[in-house]
């Protein structure tokens, strides 16, 4: 069964409230989150050269469009394997760069196996970026320098965040994993 594109949106966002902004894992999501400036395309295509001509159609419509601050593209079909979609993340970069849009956008990864390089796969660190689905976050790097230069100490971010998902332990952060693909009550 396969599910539709507003279910999808809907746990991601379930996932950004309860884990990355519910736990503080970006600081910066809440504000956008609450103005509803985030995009969620949902790129129901396997196809590696579809996947990518989506992630430069986002950036064209940003571009266009400076009133959506980012993009979370979701890619429901063909990215199942982490590293097939470590490949699209590869390529992805890549194609920024070729494009022009290095030092205009950047790309965060999420995935519902993410591990970090020399990690154990169950690792509870591996679960600050684990989302119910593979996503592609293009963020705007000038909004990043922007927000940076008001929060203090932003490089420790990611040791904060694993911090606090090893103090929530594993099964407390697998369960808030699992909650954002339950059915909607």
């Amino acid at each position: 069964m396969q599910t539709d594109h507003d279910e999808i949106i809907r746990q991601v966002r379930q996932w950004l409230e309860t884990v990355i902004i519910g736990l503080n894992f970006c600081p910066f999501a809440r504000r956008e989150f609450e103005r509803d400036s985030i995009r969620y395309p949902v790129i129901a295509q396997a196809d590696m050269e579809i996947c990518l001509h989506a992630l430069i159609d986002e950036c064209r419509f940003l571009d266009a469009h400076p009133e959506a601050e980012t993009s979370l593209l979701i890619f429901p079909q063909g990215f199942a394997d982490f590293d097939d979609f470590l490949d699209l993340l590869g390529l992805a970069d890549a194609l920024l760069e070729q494009q022009g849009y290095a030092g205009i956008y950047q790309l965060a990864s999420f995935h519902p196996d993410y591990c970090f390089e020399g990690v154990a796969a169950e690792d509870v660190s591996n679960y600050t970026n684990r989302a119910p689905w593979p996503v592609l976050h293009l963020i705007r790097e000038a909004s990043i320098e922007r927000v940076l230069e008001q929060y203090p100490d932003p490089e420790n971010i990611p040791y904060r965040n694993i911090e606090k998902a090893q103090q929530l332990g594993l099964a407390h952060m697998k369960a808030l994993l699992t909650a954002c693909l339950d059915e909607k009550k």
